[in-house]
């Protein structure tokens, strides 16, 4: 996605992690290593030495990984929830709370008692100093925007896993088992993604059955994107039972590679005409007033009479962005409401 609406975006989450980490076992280096049976690479079996090929070369893990560092986005929460805190994860301070930290992310590692990851700028200016003063043995970041260049860096480092074909486009779950993957813990990971699963379904209500929806997004006024199916944030609102809007199989010539957007422009906003709901975001309160002015867009439907899903709390923006084992439950119990009360404005169709 565009790099300002990434900048834009990302209790139940240390209750997942503390049941997770129930077995863990921290290391003296202050990072905690699972200790479950199933991944084969815990107490009771031994490490599988892997091979992962993505975008950009290929990561061979000879050794269970125990000092891991992430980039991008959603891989230090799966680590996490895999039993072992990353010793150092990409900064990300547009959706971090008062202690600098994803707040999911905090409560977690300290619900479990163990040392906050150190935290080094990455995106297009990535601190690979810092990355090499942590000492690594894997580098996560299957979602991220990593360039070639910075990848060939970091490789010399650890092992060192990437997408696998286009920037930040990864599906949640491929995300999750490729991680269990390089940690030797896959079935765990399998676990994660079915638990997940559940999880959202059961969020799901029958007033939502045969709803569509659009998400769509802003980078100021006269743009207006529209997030692709499989984009985490639209994956997460349909795994709730509501149904995109069929109007996303045209946007063929809008979209933008390595996005998973189509940016049709304002002068388009008529495409949402059919979406009972639209969920989108703002980067702050001035945003919302200086977009919803906009005629165009206050005259889409589902604007009109309110139907809108939007948030400007930068937290919950950021978690309701991505499907992970700590971000899930964090949003679902603040994100039902809002949904809920954009669906009791359908009366007014």
């Amino acid at each position: 996605m565009p790099s300002s609406t990434r900048r834009a975006l990302a209790t139940s989450a240390a209750a997942i992690s503390l049941t997770l980490l129930a077995t863990s076992c921290a290391s003296d280096d202050g990072t905690t290593s699972a200790g479950g049976a199933d991944g084969g690479a815990g107490a009771g079996g031994a490490f599988e030495p892997v091979t992962i090929s993505h975008a950009l070369g290929e990561a061979e893990i000879t050794e269970k990984p125990e000092r891991i560092v992430t980039l991008g986005q959603g891989s230090a929460e799966t680590a996490i929830a895999l039993g072992t805190v990353p010793v150092g994860i990409e900064e990300y301070p547009w959706g971090a709370d008062d202690t600098g930290y994803l707040p999911w992310i905090h409560e977690a590692v300290e619900a479990e008692g163990a040392e906050l990851p150190e935290q080094f700028t990455g995106g297009t200016e990535l601190d690979v100093e810092a990355v090499l003063e942590l000492e690594p043995d894997l580098i996560l970041a299957p979602w991220s925007g990593l360039t070639q260049d910075q990848y060939d860096l970091l490789a010399d480092i650890a092992p060192t896993i990437a997408y696998p074909e286009q920037p930040w486009t990864i599906e949640w779950d491929e995300q999750i088992e490729t991680i269990g993957e390089a940690m030797g813990q896959p079935e765990e990971a399998e676990k994660l993604v079915a638990d997940l699963e559940a999880q959202l379904a059961d969020a799901a209500k029958p007033e939502y059955e045969d709803l569509t929806f659009s998400y769509v997004y802003n980078d100021g006024p006269g743009t207006l994107g529209v997030f692709l199916p499989d984009e985490q944030r639209v994956a997460m609102v349909r795994a709730l039972g509501l149904t995109v809007d069929p109007m996303v199989d045209g946007l063929g010539e809008y979209e933008v590679a390595g996005t998973d957007s189509a940016v049709i422009g304002l002068e388009n906003a008529d495409m949402l005409a059919d979406s009972d709901l639209v969920f989108t975001f703002y980067s702050d309160p001035a945003n919302r007033k200086e977009i919803e002015a906009q005629p165009l867009y206050a005259k889409i439907p589902a604007v009109e009479r309110g139907s809108v899903v939007a948030a400007e709390d930068q937290s919950f923006v950021t978690a309701s962005s991505m499907i992970n084992p700590l971000t899930v439950p964090w949003t679902l119990e603040r994100y039902v409401p809002i949904i809920d009360e954009a669906v009791g404005h359908l009366d007014e169709k």
